[in-house]
């Protein structure tokens, strides 16, 4: 059995706010990143005309820069992120290497111990563009394994390094650092000190890393190790359960473009989350972003779902940039901010959604439940009644007299607010599923139309005052009584602030 996050059950998922509020701790995250380092290199321009000599574009360059790429670029996601980050691997006795120390050594949140091997060039890519379209790219590197002398200085670095870690990254792009005997050395290494490894893979064959905690695929290297298509969602189940099994770890985490990241654990089900990116500009890079926000947000003391779950909002905004970015840890919070205003907004519905969201929500077997009320001005009083209320069901309806119902009730004056920012206030609320609103004297129109489970009131009422209550005990349900607390009423703050002080 697969789940997604919309049923997902009683275990509800977390919302955006308190995502943001783990990724406010993301400065706590120590992460050891140990792997290929690469230069990026961009040569941008304009063509205006073709060879002469050959059919290709002449370019006239007018822009050159360098970037951290390879595992590099995981060390700068998670310095960008607010971690901080501890780069291991190897530069060559050159030019490029030299540019990789100067990029590294101007990065805040980024320690480096960088291995120099006189034999071994610094892998670098340089891409020739023109615009966003890449001409071509030029590839400089060696894919040969670490000599001896190498891996010793490697591992050296790296037992260096362990202690000053919570979570381990081995980022292997291929390029011969984390051969066998490195690479079996380092999950040794790590198994001892009990750190959490995350590795991303670019062999075929999942057991070489036999020992990570974690292992975050993609779609095709998925494929490629275990013979199965991951485009569907039992299909990239089934393939991670069988990485999972080769790895011997707790979780394997695939990464499938457009349709988003599945998360396979042992003794539970999948998780499948559907891609936050709202426009794709360029996926140069999205897979460090994601390893990176993953590493934090554990090194932070997020659960692994929760991780996941934030390292999938901050791919979706990486691929919405050009060429390799990186996400910043305030762009993680706006987008995480901006998803619950979008999210707030869709709380508030007319009675036909919400009688069809509630027939959803008791098929999934979840106790629905209601209150009502004017909320005028948000109190203590209503905080406390709203987070009793959503502890006694699984989700909680909140229906708001409108302005002419109110007017009503409380007199020419009131509300002091328009139902829409009422509505508004209510929706952002979390303990509160959706808001309706009902412009008769009493909800029971709206009771009756939607059947809740619970019906929640303040203890000034009795069970037998709470309009609708016989109803809900007739089939089945309950009714709750809050006790308020004292001193904490709309009418009164109103009272207090139109009282000149004597």
């Amino acid at each position: 059995m697969t789940t997604t996050l919309a049923d997902a059950g009683r275990m509800l998922p977390p919302t955006d706010i308190e995502l943001a509020a783990v990724v406010r701790n993301f400065h706590s995250a120590r992460v050891l990143v140990i792997g290929d380092i690469i230069l990026d290199r961009y040569v941008t321009g304009a063509v205006h005309r073709l060879s002469p000599e050959a059919p290709i574009p002449v370019l006239r360059p007018s822009d050159d820069r360098s970037t951290l790429g390879g595992a590099a670029n995981v060390a700068l996601n998670i310095a960008t992120l607010g971690g901080q980050a501890i780069l291991v691997g190897v530069i060559g006795n050159d030019p490029a290497g030299t540019e990789v120390e100067r990029l590294v050594g101007t990065t805040r949140g980024v320690t480096a111990a960088l291995v120099r091997v006189s034999n071994r060039p610094t892998t670098a890519k340089t891409r020739f563009m023109t615009g966003s379209h890449q001409l071509l790219r030029l590839d400089e590197e060696t894919t040969a394994p670490l000599d001896a002398g190498g891996s010793a200085a490697l591992l050296e670095a790296v037992q260096a390094s362990l202690d000053g870690a919570d979570v381990v990254v081995l980022s292997d792009y291929a390029k011969g650092v984390l051969c066998d005997g490195v690479l079996d050395s380092i999950l040794a290494l790590a198994a001892r000190d009990g750190r959490i490894v995350i590795a991303d893979p670019k062999r075929p064959d999942f057991a070489a890393y036999r020992g990570a905690t974690i292992l975050t695929p993609n779609e095709h290297e998925v494929r490629l190790a275990t013979r199965i298509e991951a485009d569907q969602d039992t299909e990239a189940d089934r393939a991670g359960k069988m990485a999972l099994q080769a790895t011997g770890g707790e979780a394997v985490l695939v990464t499938r473009s457009a349709r988003g990241l599945t998360l396979v654990r042992r003794d539970a089900d999948a998780l499948h989350l559907p891609t936050r990116a709202r426009e794709v500009a360029d996926v140069s890079g999205a897979g460090d972003t994601l390893v990176a926000a993953l590493a934090v947000a554990l090194g932070a003391g997020a659960g692994l779902p929760e991780a996941a779950m934030l390292a999938n909002a901050t791919a979706g905004i990486s691929v919405g940039k050009q060429g390799t970015a990186t996400v910043s840890r305030q762009e993680l919070l706006d987008e995480l901010h901006l998803a619950d205003l979008v999210q707030t907004d869709r709380k508030v519905a007319s009675l036909e959604d919400a009688i069809e969201k509630v027939a959803d929500w008791h098929a999934r077997g979840q106790k629905v439940g209601f209150a009502n009320g004017c909320f005028d001005l948000i109190h203590p009083g209503h905080v406390r009644l709203l987070s009793e209320a959503r502890a006694a069901c699984d989700r909680l309806i909140v229906a708001l007299n409108t302005d002419a119902s109110v007017k009503r009730l409380k007199g020419p004056t009131r509300p002091l607010q328009n139902e829409m920012a009422r509505a508004t206030v209510m929706a952002s609320m979390a303990p509160v599923d959706l808001v309706i609103l009902f412009d008769e004297d009493t909800p029971l129109e709206a009771i009756k139309a939607l059947r809740p489970d619970v019906l929640v009131k303040g203890s000034d009422y009795t069970v037998d005052q709470v309009v609708g209550g016989d109803l809900v005990r007739n089939w089945g349900g309950k009714v709750v009584l809050v006790t308020l607390r004292e001193g904490h009423s709309t009418t009164g703050t109103i009272r207090r602030m139109s009282t000149p002080e004597p």
